[in-house]
């Protein structure tokens, strides 16, 4: 699979996403600040595709970021393609354009290119963004996703987005919005948890049947956040298959974990905020991973997942994932 550096790949709307994104998640409100310098350096570098969301609360930085590269004629507006997400205590119909306006507000954009719903599960509307109830579970809402989908359809008819999707949907969530009556739009895409040691092979194979990109985070395993990731999971760049690999294309674990799931035609979501990483990743377009090697590192799936269990169980529209 022939990938070049602005590679791109045509959405089921006919609108293009570049197959790598830059994620700008903090883990740490205190790093905020290198949220912006790293998104100018992103950009000079070459990533054109910025993935952010509500919930991040780095949509200013990012704004800035993107504004001060335009000013200085490094690109233009339309050359960066923006994800947007719709947080959980959003998904009332009447709330939908809400933290769409409000995303656009800190960002200083007039239109954002893809706005996803974050999570299937409803959370209670209020002040706090992760409303919990005295026995520390997350207070749900149940809210019809179809009704949720179709205040999607009307931001996109608005021209406030011009493409929409989901994330961190499975295959029965999926059917919800795809087997609703008079669906206007289907899901662009798909963003999840997708790496070597959790390949997604039923929900990939899924998406594709119906024109869903699938667009993967925690490529390189996770970032270790205490707070919402297992910190007993092997680390996959430890891998012994991958790093073998590695050495044989003289690439890092992290580059030759990249470009597998790119040549699995799965869109990739990468962060940093280190400049030397940044310059790193974009490398992932100078070589190509053999056959025999796509096939070793295939084998070294095993279901794992590295996002916690526990944090929507509870929720009545909770489904097991997908594998």
């Amino acid at each position: 699979m022939a990938l070049a550096k602005d590679h791109r790949l045509t959405m089921n709307d006919g609108n293009i996403i570049p197959v790598l994104g830059f994620g700008t998640y903090c883990a740490d409100p205190s790093q905020k600040s290198k949220c912006e310098e790293a998104v100018k350096t992103a950009i000079e570098v070459g990533f054109r595709h910025i993935d952010g969301a509500y919930i991040y609360d780095t949509e200013e930085q990012v704004g800035r970021a993107v504004r001060q590269k335009i000013a200085d004629g490094t690109i233009k507006r339309e050359d960066v393609f923006y994800t947007g997400k719709l947080w959980n205590t959003f998904h009332r119909p009447e709330l939908v354009r809400k933290c769409l306006e409000e995303s656009l507000k800190r960002l200083q954009f007039d239109y954002i290119d893809l706005f996803i719903i974050h999570n299937p599960y409803s959370l209670k509307p209020g002040p706090e963004l992760l409303p919990k109830g005295e026995n520390g579970k997350f207070i749900t809402d149940v809210v019809d996703l179809r009704k949720t989908w179709e205040a999607m359809e009307a931001c996109k008819d608005a021209g406030l987005v011009k493409s929409i999707g989901v994330s961190n949907f499975n295959c029965k969530q999926l059917e919800m919005i795809l087997n609703k009556p008079g669906l206007k739009y289907k899901p662009v895409l798909n963003q999840v948890e997708c790496h070597a040691y959790w390949s997604r092979n039923k929900l990939l194979a899924f998406c594709k049947s119906h024109g869903i990109l699938l667009e993967a985070y925690s490529v390189l395993g996770s970032q270790r956040d205490p707070a919402w990731i297992d910190q007993n999971i092997p680390v996959l760049l430890e891998d012994p298959v991958l790093n073998a690999v590695a050495k044989k294309y003289h690439r890092t674990p992290a580059l030759v974990a990249l470009r597998h799931q790119l040549q699995r035609g799965v869109v990739v979501i990468v962060k940093s905020f280190n400049k030397h990483r940044i310059e790193e990743q974009i490398q992932v377009f100078d070589f190509s991973l053999s056959e025999e090697d796509m096939k070793a590192l295939d084998g070294i799936n095993r279901n794992q997942k590295y996002l916690k269990d526990g944090l929507y169980d509870h929720h009545p529209l909770f489904q097991q994932p997908d594998d």
